[in-house]
């Protein structure tokens, strides 16, 4: 797609979300004329890439794009959003998810609606499939199943889970579907599976971090045992050890997160001062152990919403079991 294709196509998906609000006041939906020109800039920096996806989705399933979209439950929507601190928008969400996984998607809804191959209806929708409405297409979301989607709605809403309300327009599989596929991608995910299993048996050593863990405890204030507890449930002490999901390293850091704190998700000791920070960031915006924990797993979106730990099976065995770690160690 060439740059003016890519700048119509910003300003299709512009007029859409406009549109709509225009017997409303304009202090929320407006657009400046500085706004405008960083999205003519974008349109044109996209252009390049309008309509590919890159980077590896071999080992990346539809489970993974949930469980990653989940994180970001309670973000505000903020039109041209694309940093979850601040604020994201439809396709700053789907963007971002997938970037988390190591997949690279075009900035726009309707490029974003041009990606993997088509899915003939919702019927044959898988989780994780990319679901976009109105033609030309001006919103898009993520697929969980069941009739439901994650996305950023509008302006004044929040990165929420909700029906898909319309018939969508086009339906797209950026990842893999993992009950089909040639003999080929079944030894190849065979080989990516094993090569996991074996990061993860190489479990580290527990005392070759234990100043780490004390220093970055003393310097954040955290509770006593606390990243050391995180470590060994995270990765099992391994410095090199990647999830299904694409988290890295000893404290299991996903690459926009350890961006977003300037760490190396694989220097030990960058990744737990980073986890430190984030820890002590939840603990000062949830106030206690197992909410901190719930967040640094699910999101802080996500706690928010349940004002609680999250009813995802994943989060509630993983706060369980850190806290019966911290519990034994304290007792010991």
């Amino acid at each position: 797609m060439n740059g003016i294709d890519a700048i119509m196509s910003r300003m299709a998906e512009i007029s859409a979300l406009v549109a709509p609000q225009a017997t409303s006041t304009t202090s929320t939906n407006a657009t400046s004329d500085a706004d405008f020109s960083a999205t003519l800039g974008q349109a044109l920096g996209d252009a390049d890439t309008a309509g590919d996806a890159t980077g590896s989705t071999g080992s990346t399933t539809g489970t993974d794009v949930v469980n990653d979209a989940k994180k970001y439950l309670g973000v505000p929507y903020v039109w041209g959003g694309t940093n979850p601190s601040t604020g994201l928008d439809c396709s700053g969400l789907v963007q971002r998810v997938y970037a988390d996984l190591g997949i690279t998607l075009p900035r726009v809804s309707r490029d974003q609606a041009t990606v993997g191959t088509a899915v003939s209806s919702l019927d044959q929708a898988k989780p994780g499939d990319l679901l976009a409405f109105g033609s030309p297409v001006h919103h898009i979301g993520i697929y969980l199943g069941n009739g439901q989607m994650i996305h950023a709605p509008e302006p004044g809403q929040n990165v929420k889970i909700g029906k898909v309300y319309e018939t969508p327009t086009a339906i797209r599989r950026v990842v893999p579907d993992s009950t089909t596929g040639s003999n080929q991608s079944i030894v190849d995910s065979m080989g990516s599976l094993s090569a996991l299993t074996s990061k993860y048996s190489t479990s580290g050593d527990s005392s070759a971090y234990a100043n780490l863990f004390a220093q970055a405890t003393a310097k954040y204030g955290l509770p006593s045992g606390l990243l050391s507890a995180v470590a060994k449930q995270e990765s099992n002490y391994n410095p090199n050890a990647v999830s299904g999901a694409g988290a890295q390293g000893l404290m299991q850091l996903m690459p926009s997160t350890a961006s977003s704190l300037g760490v190396n998700a694989f220097d030990p000791a960058q990744a737990v001062d980073g986890a430190a920070r984030l820890l002590k960031s939840n603990l000062q915006s949830f106030g206690s152990v197992p909410l901190a924990l719930a967040a640094y797993n699910a999101g802080p979106g996500a706690v928010r919403k349940y004002d609680g730990v999250p009813p995802y099976t994943e989060t509630q065995n993983y706060v369980k079991k850190i806290m019966a770690n911290l519990t034994a160690e304290a007792a010991a």
